[in-house]
């Protein structure tokens, strides 16, 4: 069964920092392409970030670029997301995905997701 863990939300003043982290288990990590996507009250889900299977291509979201970084460590099947220079309209619920169908800011239909993990920038 596969499965993806989010961890390492919390509530952070503008300015902040915050490191995301999403576990996985039940695939072959290194095969798959992971994305973080975010979620705010009463708007869409928003792509932030992707980052290939070996790691050497990122793509960010015009609104992340220069802020937030992606990364993984295939050796614990990880996959992370810094985040710096927190602002108040960076609050959402963060998501990983799993997803080798894609590599644009739109998740395919075969893509794994967590549960998510709630992320406060306060103002």
């Amino acid at each position: 069964q596969v499965q993806l863990v989010e961890s390492g939300g919390g509530l952070v003043p503008a300015g902040g920092s915050l490191r995301l982290a999403c576990a996985t288990s039940g695939l072959t990590f290194s095969n798959y392409g992971m994305a973080w996507f975010r979620q705010a009250p009463g708007k869409e889900r928003q792509f932030v970030a992707r980052i290939s299977w070996t790691g050497d291509y990122t793509y960010y979201a015009d609104s992340v670029k220069g802020r937030f970084t992606i990364s993984r460590d295939n050796a614990k099947n990880t996959v992370y997301l810094q985040m710096n220079s927190l602002k108040p309209e960076d609050t959402a619920v963060y998501y990983c995905a799993a997803d080798r169908g894609s590599w644009g800011p739109v998740a395919s239909p075969s893509a794994y997701w967590g549960q998510g993990t709630q992320v406060t920038v306060s103002s």
